[in-house]
């Protein structure tokens, strides 16, 4: 018998949502401690540091949506099986 795929709760969704957040911050903080923000910083002018931190943060969002390292999934599923996506 086939179950159908049930859509995701809200907070389950919250959750989702607070752990791929979570892995694209760590992924952003890895990508400019490896000095991928470096080269964009280096062109001057007003805004190239705020413009090097919104490009960072955009990549490590895609590569979050490609995947990630699988950090996001790793804590949905810790906090789920302890049912912390009930909580406010």
């Amino acid at each position: 018998m086939h179950i159908p795929h049930l859509p995701p709760t809200a907070p389950q969704t919250r959750l989702r949502d607070a752990a791929e957040a979570l892995e694209t911050s760590f992924l952003a903080e890895m990508l400019k401690s490896a000095g991928l923000g470096r080269a964009q910083a280096a062109m001057g002018g007003t805004g190239s540091d705020e413009f090097s931190t919104f490009l960072l943060e955009a990549q490590a969002r895609e590569m979050v949506k490609a995947g990630g390292i699988g950090l996001a999934e790793s804590l949905y599923q810790a906090l789920a099986a302890r049912g912390d996506h009930d909580a406010p």
